[in-house]
């Protein structure tokens, strides 16, 4: 059975704190070690521009969120990381699923629907600061979603229309022009955890009574110093019902950690000693992914390196796709038959294993990527069979076959080094899609 794939978008605008860390970071990252499961995280950074005007905070933003997924664990070596905006087929893809999608589908978004109800109860016109990217927000995401092939993407109840919006646009494409996209289906995040702010409500930028994930150790403790408690003294015995405090010191700590503050409430611990130990167990879990975004963000560039191999990953996959879509439509060169090789036409696009027998004799083995360029050639194999060996392991993108035939291998050029890293990614990708 072939990987599954899922796509996990990431909001880009705004700062992360524990809220967001337990309730969204942290089990994704856990997902994204799943076996069975082809991972692609990208930032949303087109999408902020919806809400956000602000180009120094657009960028910052997106540092920022970066760097903290990659602190808190996700792997970029293992999963496909990603920026929205590095990938021109996903507003490629957006303009031909616009031109499918029905105004009144449009309508019923829940985030236009808002726009106009606030609107109206406030005596304004319907469309009253309504943008085009507002309203055409579902087409995009829709995008983001069937130009991976995501088999599944992970939301909340609230998002679940996007996805079943998502698998009407892709319906109506495949009607019109061939099976061509994969329809997605939502992984139903049945009880994300939330955590209370500073005031006790759930934690939210909007009660402005977050804790900043990655803020200075002192800070930190501060903030949680600063914790809404009841006012029963040291001594009195303390309820974890409805407690801030456990619930948060919870998120965090290890069963037994657990039983022991609830038998320490019960015998009546300082507010001051608990607010202690719940800052000890935050910190000992963020202190090392703190020291970890401090580093990124002190280096940009590092994160920009990144960045920029995961869309050659992912361009890689959606620039032979497109190729097939664009053709689909009709957007093809002029001498092309009407029933294009869609297949062919998309290999050409991909690295390719080339096994052949030259007029020495030997056999040769030799991977190219999508332009033609040689990026791993072979010595001379006395046998077929040999040289078959080596082209199967490229074909499986087996990041070890170079290693293994090293003795049979010509050099590789250093500055091929990451092109071909990225083509037996591509090819990996490929046998297991």
């Amino acid at each position: 059975m072939s990987e599954q794939r899922v796509l996990t978008g990431i909001t880009t605008s705004g700062s992360p704190h524990l809220g967001n860390y337990v309730g969204a970071i942290r089990p994704a990252v856990r997902a994204s070690r799943e076996p069975g499961v082809q991972s692609f995280y990208f930032l949303a950074d087109y999408h902020a521009l919806v809400k956000v005007g602000d180009p120094a905070r657009i960028q910052r933003s997106t540092l920022e969120i970066a760097a903290t997924w990659l602190a808190a664990g996700l792997d970029p070596e293992k999963v496909i990381f990603y920026r929205q905006s590095d990938i021109p087929e996903i507003p490629e893809l957006t303009w031909f699923l616009t031109c499918l999608t029905g105004k009144g589908l449009l309508n019923r978004a829940h985030a236009y629907k808002a726009q106009v109800d606030k609107n109206l109860s406030s005596g304004h016109d319907a469309d009253a600061d309504v943008t085009a990217g507002l309203f055409m927000y579902p087409v995009l995401m829709a995008a983001d979603i069937l130009m991976f092939k995501a088999h599944r993407v992970p939301v909340g109840r609230d998002q679940i229309q996007h996805i079943e919006m998502a698998r009407d646009m892709a319906a109506s494409f495949n009607h019109l022009y061939g099976e061509l996209l994969v329809l997605p289906e939502a992984a139903i995040e049945a009880s994300v955890a939330t955590l209370p702010g500073l005031d006790g409500r759930k934690m939210s930028k909007s009660y402005d009574n977050t804790m900043a994930l990655f803020a200075p150790r002192e800070v930190l403790r501060k903030q949680i110093a600063g914790l809404v408690t009841d006012s029963r003294a040291p001594g009195e015995a303390k309820s974890t019902e409805g407690s801030a405090l456990f619930e948060i010191y919870q998120a965090f700590a290890s069963e037994a950690q657990t039983q022991a503050m609830r038998e320490a409430f019960a015998q009546g611990i300082s507010w001051g000693e608990a607010k202690n130990q719940l800052f000890d167990c935050i910190d000992a879990e963020i202190a090392p992914m703190r020291a970890s975004y401090e580093a990124l963000m002190a280096h940009p560039e590092r994160m920009e390196d990144i960045l920029q191999a995961g869309a050659r990953k992912a361009r890689q996959l959606a620039t032979p796709y497109m190729a097939q879509l664009r053709s689909s439509v009709g957007l093809r060169r002029l001498q092309q038959p009407a029933d294009p090789a869609s297949k062919a036409a998309a290999k050409v696009s991909l690295p390719q294993v080339k096994q052949y027998k030259d007029k020495d004799g030997l056999f040769y083995v030799k991977l190219v990527d999508g332009q033609g360029r040689l990026l791993l050639q072979s010595l001379g194999f006395d046998l077929p069979r040999e040289a078959a060996q080596l082209a199967q392991g490229l074909q499986q993108g087996d990041a070890d076959a170079p290693k293994q035939h090293a003795h049979r291998l010509m050099s590789v050029d250093p500055a091929l080094q990451p092109a071909l890293q990225d083509a037996l990614d591509v090819l990996r990708l490929q046998k297991t899609s």
